[in-house]
């Protein structure tokens, strides 16, 4: 039986392909992501987004994700968890047009530079550790809901946001990019894996970009 969850796959009935294509269609799946998210920025005027009703956006936001993230870790089919991916690649294009909005164009993109270094490190680490970014990764996801929830708290109750939270989300997702990057290449290599583990890198990087080009823009 095949595994749902992409990172949990340990055999297919779907045909291998190289080592150099795997990485390319992941490459290639990522690169799509962004010029979606690029575009997205320079054609839909923010006021556009703002003017939606925030119920509405949310909703709709948590309803695309989570409807993007159901496809394709549960097909087995290229075509179908692409589709998926781009479920995912537009709400969150909406959620870095609010963002980018907000900070001078080289700043942003300095930002992205910084995350390009930072997401190829973290890659050839969870190349040359794979095993250490898996002990890690529950304390990965503890972490990260517990910062979530103060960051929550601090908003909408106390009214501050702290610059240490950013901080703290860095380095948590610099830990999913090496774990993810890790069990992405010990799964069987598919074109529907490849399209699926990008999906999942896509948003530890979409992730960490927005907390470093918070950080630069502090300072």
């Amino acid at each position: 039986m095949i595994e749902s969850n992409v990172f949990d796959r340990t055999e297919t009935n779907d045909p291998v392909i190289s080592d150099r294509l795997y990485n390319f269609t992941i490459g290639s799946v990522l690169c799509w992501g962004f010029l979606v998210n690029w575009l997205m920025v320079l054609w839909i005027p923010v006021e556009n987004i703002i003017a939606i009703s925030p119920w509405a956006f949310f909703i709709g936001y948590f309803a695309s994700c989570f409807f993007g993230v159901y496809l394709f870790r549960s097909s087995d089919d290229p075509i179908v968890s692409f589709i998926g991916y781009n479920f995912v690649v537009v709400p969150f294009g909406l959620i870095i047009n609010i963002v980018v909005s907000q900070y001078d164009p080289t700043l942003v993109l300095d930002a992205i530079k910084v995350t390009g270094f930072v997401t190829g490190c973290m890659m050839v680490l969870g190349t040359l550790f794979p095993q250490f970014f898996q002990r890690i990764i529950g304390t990965l996801c503890i972490s990260l809901l517990i910062v979530l929830l103060v960051e929550l708290f601090q908003m909408f109750v106390l009214g501050i946001r702290q610059a240490w939270t950013d901080w703290a989300i860095v380095v948590i997702f610099c830990g999913y990019i090496g774990y993810d990057w890790g069990r992405a290449n010990q799964i069987p290599k598919t074109l529907d894996n490849a399209v699926d583990s990008a999906a999942a890198l896509y948003m530890d990087i979409i992730n960490l970009f927005v907390r470093i080009l918070r950080i630069m823009g502090r300072r």
